[in-house]
């Protein structure tokens, strides 16, 4: 049985900004402990199927991944796994061979044959040699749209992590080539999936408060997981487009569909005001250094990412891939060359004349969500408590990331996460099925729709590119309202 780790993987250096192949976001699989994640984290059994005959499935499709970071082993997973009987993975490409060939080995432990890697820049040739019906593209941010989009050229359809791109030019760019080949474009938005989630559209879809008129939105990230986001390629606004982007993306998509609509005028103002040399220089520290390895000063910092406990999987991932493009997973968070924001604030109007207000903050004690809706015949409220506390201790592995928790731990689960009060009536909790896994047991009803189907489905979960272009207009207006100091109209960005 195999097993892999599940990392982000390693952005290009900046001569290699346009065609770097890396992963987007940190996997969600099982839970996500993030510093178990960070350093050991097994995907269990990748591929618990014996080697599968090619003659006994003609009818699987084909699929590649562009990409072969964290993010793509669920899809990895997927394919060798429970999905074997309808998909096979043809081919691997990304811009570090280091990382491909540590997936091949596992896969070949396994007694699986090693699948063929390319390049990067060798895409078009992959798509010719292994002819895949879909590419998975799961790189860094900024690049999502160019293999999205060249494989939809190539004939192709394609399947887009989380955000579909990062600025309004490349959203115009995919835009275009939809209409222009005709293929089609998913966005995987797994959230959507999990059952609270969709016990709150089922709620606001039924008309349990009629209609929604206000929206107050907060999202808390810790500093294990928020923290993470400025030691890696995502500190880097011309990566991910921010936080805003990157990151609540999955919460834009989720108000426009709870509510049923899209933003029309978006007001944000943010600025980093935790991380960074200059804001740890205003709070009296005195002691830097770039990465953790190799510094005495992050021996004693909680902040800092003990790449030495990682074993074969950081080695192999990370510090053996170093050389192919000079990328450092353990950077200080609180070093020079930080471009985004850990404190972000947000006011949106939809078309359906429904406001939101919407707050994310990166350095939080605790993390998790809360979520209101007043309606005109009532209000819900959400509250998720997915990691109650962070220690404090570099080597404490209880670190919580993303995750629903598997156990209640202490100062979780005071609040009901379902509370409904309709007008004139006493408030009452709503119950919901549980489930565990990645995003709150998304992922797996995500990649059942992915590589199934979607079929009938009352909720609507499955996203298409519209989805896509709608949830990543929220934080791109309000970047853009950053830099103005004015309100943005969303439909100004974009021309379908």
């Amino acid at each position: 049985m195999i097993s892999f780790l599940v990392v982000p993987a390693i952005p290009g250096n900046s001569q290699s900004i346009t065609l770097a192949a890396n992963i987007v976001a940190p996997p969600r699989l099982i839970s996500r402990d993030w510093l178990v994640y960070l350093l050991f984290c097994p995907i269990h059994g990748l591929t618990h199927n014996p080697r599968i005959s090619q003659s006994n499935f003609m009818a699987r499709k084909k699929y590649a991944i562009i990409g072969a970071g964290g993010r793509s082993a669920m899809f990895l997973q997927a394919i060798f796994d429970d999905y074997s009987d309808v998909a096979e993975l043809v081919a691997l490409a990304d811009v570090n061979q280091t990382r491909m060939d540590f997936y091949n080995r596992k896969l070949e432990d396994d007694k699986h044959d090693p699948v063929p890697t390319y390049h990067a820049a060798d895409f078009d040739r992959m798509v010719a040699e292994q002819k895949p019906d879909t590419v998975i593209v799961t790189t860094v941010d900024r690049a999502h749209h160019t293999y999205a989009c060249r494989a939809m050229e190539l004939g192709c359809d394609a399947i887009s992590e989380k955000p579909m791109t990062i600025d309004a030019d490349k959203c115009q760019q995919i835009i275009d080539t939809v209409k222009a080949t005709g293929r089609n474009l998913r966005v995987t938005f797994n959230y959507r999936y999990a059952p609270r989630n969709s016990k709150v559209k089922e709620l606001i879809q039924g008309g349990a408060i009629g209609e929604v008129l206000s929206v107050h939105f907060e999202w808390l990230l810790n500093t294990s997981h928020g923290a993470d986001y400025f030691r890696r390629w995502h500190r880097d606004k011309r990566n991910s487009g921010g936080l805003l982007v990157h990151k609540a993306t999955h919460h834009f998509d989720l108000v426009n569909w709870w509510i049923d609509s899209r933003p029309k005028t978006v007001f944000g103002m943010g600025d980093l005001r935790y991380y960074g040399k200059e804001n740890a220089e205003s709070r009296g520290i005195t002691g830097f250094y770039s990465r953790s390895r190799g510094s005495k000063l992050a021996a004693d910092d909680p902040f800092a990412l003990d790449m030495a406990e990682g074993g074969e999987y950081l080695h192999g991932l990370y510090l053996d891939a170093e050389h192919e493009d000079g990328y450092y997973r353990d950077q200080s968070v609180f070093g020079d060359g930080i471009s985004i924001e850990d404190t972000m604030a947000v006011m949106v109007r939809y078309h359906n004349k429904a406001v939101m207000t919407y707050s994310l903050n990166a350095h939080c004690p605790w993390e998790g969500h809360r979520v209101m809706f007043n309606g005109t015949n009532g209000r819900l409220e959400v509250n998720a408590v997915e990691a109650a506390y962070v220690s404090g201790s570099a080597t404490d592995f209880n670190l919580p990331g993303l995750h629903e928790i598997d156990e209640p731990e202490e100062g979780a689960g005071n609040v009901p996460e379902l509370i409904l009060q309709a007008h004139f009536e006493k408030a009452h909790t709503v119950d919901y099925e549980e489930a565990r896994g990645g995003h709150g047991g998304g992922d797996v009803r995500l990649l059942s729709d992915l590589f199934h189907g979607a079929g009938d489905d009352p909720l609507g979960r499955a996203a298409g590119y519209l989805d896509g272009v709608n949830s990543i207009m929220t934080g791109i207006a309000a970047n853009q309202s950053f830099n103005t100091g004015l309100p943005v109209d969303v439909d100004t960005l974009y021309k379908l």
